[in-house]
């Protein structure tokens, strides 16, 4: 299967500086879209497509710190470069601390601009990656039966065979084969491997 080619999206209402940034990114083999505001952007973007997002930060309408309040809240946030003429620090350390890339002024540099994106389309293939490991990883978890859901969580727990049939009810040999079958299923072979596996998914689910 062929895997998709990243796009750079290019949000800036300066139609010659939109137009140039874009240029220069074609040059260095990049596949570009640009759009002349952040709503132009959202109605198109595909969130399956891998890529990153390069956005000035003062347009007409929604700002670029509005998309990026607006594409963090997406189930795959591209990561996002921020060009503006008109920054400041504390501007930049909150951007930065919503997860920017890279904050840049303008006129930016043609190696800061393509370093830049070199370094968020490597965070989004990273993220992606995660991704695909984690919804495996679910689905491996997904395939447990209850009473197995039930050892697993003890076993991770720190509980021993002949405390967790004591607390289920049930026989310590009956522990132990669900406990195989846990391991099997989960696709771990020691008991750290289960106790991380655990500790990704927890992570991963939202807090009430």
């Amino acid at each position: 299967m062929t895997r998709p080619i990243p796009i750079v999206h290019v949000v800036d209402d300066d139609n010659s500086f939109r137009t140039a940034v874009s240029r220069l990114l074609r040059a260095a083999g990049y596949q570009v879209r640009a759009y002349s505001s952040a709503g132009d952007f959202l109605l198109s973007w595909q969130a399956d497509t891998p890529g990153c997002v390069v956005l000035d930060v003062h347009m007409p309408g929604p700002s670029g710190l509005d998309l990026q309040d607006a594409v963090g809240k997406r189930t795959q946030a591209l990561p996002i470069i921020f060009l503006t003429g008109h920054g400041d620090i504390p501007m930049s350390v909150r951007t930065m601390k919503n997860g920017a890339v890279d904050f840049l002024t303008k006129p930016v540099q043609r190696e800061a601009l393509l370093s830049a994106v070199d370094s968020a389309l490597a965070r989004d293939a990273q993220n992606r990656a995660a991704g695909v490991a984690l919804s495996a990883l679910r689905a491996r978890f997904d395939s447990l039966s209850p009473r197995e859901r039930s050892v697993f969580a003890l076993v991770v727990a720190g509980r021993l065979n002949k405390e967790i049939a004591a607390e289920l009810g049930t026989s310590e040999r009956t522990v132990k084969a669900h406990r195989a079958q846990v391991m099997l299923k989960m696709e771990v072979t020691t008991l750290a491997d289960l106790v991380r596996a655990a500790e990704q998914l927890q992570a991963a689910t939202p807090s009430p």
